[in-house]
């Protein structure tokens, strides 16, 4: 699992509290973690680390594998609106690591997690790239089943059929990492929120129930659950307002969001 954001650090990931000092033969890791998918069934965690406080706050970043069994590890699954616990809060607490548990150079932290953020955003946006795949599919097979004719709804489906195209295009070229990635994460996201309301809209009253057909995931488990699971897309793996601001900058070029504080030492930025 990723050990990535913090009460304090989401979008500003780069601000995160949590403490790497050395101790002895290794390292010392004291912070919270939260919003951490997959953290109950994981045995690993990745985690980000702050080692010099006196550096701007990307610069002072260090990564960690963590065993989560060890010592001073708790984890805290976190209830979801869909019934679900695929987050939770991990609470780091003089958790001793070894020297080799450093990935990457010292303080080279933060390119460790653009490079996973990266990889992370081109497979969230990617989820249902497959031609007439996923939602669009049954939003296609509700539309047949229901609203055969109509050519207001067939006019709706067809344009969620062509956006599902240019988001499976898009996943061709967001294969090897670059500004891709995230314009296919923002995409991706937005273009899955609009597929799983159209399909609950279809299904009328059927598409409200909250039933479970037991797939596992809550995409595979009923058009409502699907739907509420979808609320998070624009979310998880940076915000689709991030992800605008990344493209400004990055692809387009335009000028850096105000940053009073840049290439300030941490220590000195102050936080909430």
């Amino acid at each position: 699992c990723q050990l990535f954001s913090e009460p304090g650090s989401g979008s500003d990931l780069a601000s995160l509290a949590t403490r790497a000092e050395r101790s002895g033969d290794g390292w010392r890791l004291d912070g919270q973690k939260v919003w951490t998918s997959g953290a109950v069934g994981a045995r690993y965690g990745l985690c980000l680390a702050r080692t010099d406080p006196a550096a701007p706050k990307n610069r002072g970043i260090t990564a960690f594998l963590v065993d989560l069994s060890l010592p001073g590890v708790e984890v805290r699954p976190l209830r979801q609106m869909t019934g679900d616990a695929e987050f939770s809060e991990v609470f780091l607490d003089g958790v001793h690591l070894a020297a080799d548990a450093v990935l990457g150079p010292e303080g080279e932290g933060w390119r460790v997690a653009f490079t996973t953020l990266t990889n992370e955003r081109s497979s969230i946006g990617s989820a249902f790239a497959a031609r007439g795949a996923g939602p669009v599919d049954e939003a296609v097979a509700a539309y047949r089943e229901r609203h055969e004719g109509d050519p207001v709804t067939r006019d709706r489906v067809v344009q969620l059929w062509i956006e599902a195209e240019v988001v499976r295009l898009l996943a061709a070229r967001a294969a090897e990492p670059g500004p891709a990635g995230s314009v296919l994460k923002l995409l991706g996201a937005e273009h899955a929120q609009r597929v799983r309301e159209a399909v609950v809209d279809l299904l009328g009253a059927d598409g409200m129930l909250f039933e479970d057909r037991g797939g596992g995931t809550p995409w595979a488990r009923g058009p409502w659950l699907a739907f509420l699971r979808s609320r998070a897309a624009t979310i998880e793996g940076g915000t689709s307002e991030v992800m605008r601001n990344v493209l400004g900058e990055r692809l387009l070029g335009l000028p850096r969001e105000p940053d009073p504080w840049h290439g300030a030492p941490w220590r000195e930025v102050p936080r909430s």
